[in-house]
């Protein structure tokens, strides 16, 4: 490992950082890719979430989402990884049944004292990859700034298919991957970043075969975010592919 002090002086700021980031172990996940380590953070960023989160998250940014997600007045949907409530409260403007499931207990504290008292919303507290949930529980699932926390993203996924009625909707807002390689390495460090090879993988292995993505964020800085919508195949799209796999093999 190289220190500070055997760096050259004259050398950039930046410079002198990448060059010690290519001389530390690089971890499998980034920090907060660890349940109670995110748990953790979120105990001291809740107090202070809603004011940074249009930064990066912004309310034209969700209706954007929204419009994608195409839900209907009498829909169920299910945000994963709901926070202090940002996307239930957009949600709540197209349906008028909203369940929210976090696994922090200081954002959910947040958003129980915007919508705790409303009967169209139901909070939960548990685990994104085990989704406390039966098979097809909701029309569609909306997820925005959970996946880059999740260890196994691709359960967590698959558990998303699995509540989603066939033929309904699952929408995941993530942060793209930077382009910038010193913001590539300290993201790396941090949580999931991801690119859309990297989300046609983790789709893929889910077990959907249906999605499209969509670079988002906001005016200063407009490819923050990475918006994925699939589509649970319905019951007649899945007969359809028997049938044909059938009549291949006859």
């Amino acid at each position: 490992m190289v220190s500070q002090s055997q760096l050259p002086r004259s050398a950039p700021v930046a410079n002198r950082i990448v060059m010690i980031l290519q001389n530390v172990a690089q971890p499998e996940m980034g920090i907060l890719e660890d349940k109670d380590r995110a748990r953790l953070f979120y105990k001291y960023l809740s107090t202070v979430y809603d004011r940074v989160n249009p930064f990066f998250w912004t309310e034209e940014m969700r209706t954007d989402a929204l419009d994608l997600l195409d839900v209907d007045e009498t829909d169920r949907v299910l945000d994963v990884g709901c926070g202090t409530g940002f996307g239930t409260t957009g949600l709540l403007e197209r349906t008028e049944t909203v369940h929210g499931l976090d696994q922090s207990v200081h954002q959910m504290e947040k958003a129980w004292e915007k919508f705790g008292k409303h009967d169209p919303v139901r909070f939960y507290r548990g685990d994104a990859e085990n989704l406390p949930f039966a098979d097809g529980a909701f029309d569609h699932v909306w997820s925005s700034g959970s996946i880059e926390y999740w260890p196994h993203p691709e359960q967590a996924l698959a558990e998303l298919k699995r509540v989603t009625k066939p033929g309904g909707r699952v929408l995941v807002v993530g942060p793209n991957y930077p382009k910038n390689s010193l913001k590539a390495r300290v993201a790396d460090a941090i949580m999931l970043f991801y690119g859309e090879d990297e989300a046609d993988r983790m789709f893929a292995d889910a077990g959907f075969a249906e999605w499209d993505h969509h670079i988002m964020g906001p005016p200063r800085n407009t490819d923050v975010a990475i918006t994925t919508i699939a589509r649970v195949p319905a019951d007649s799209d899945l007969t359809a592919t028997a049938s044909q796999r059938i009549a291949e093999t006859d």
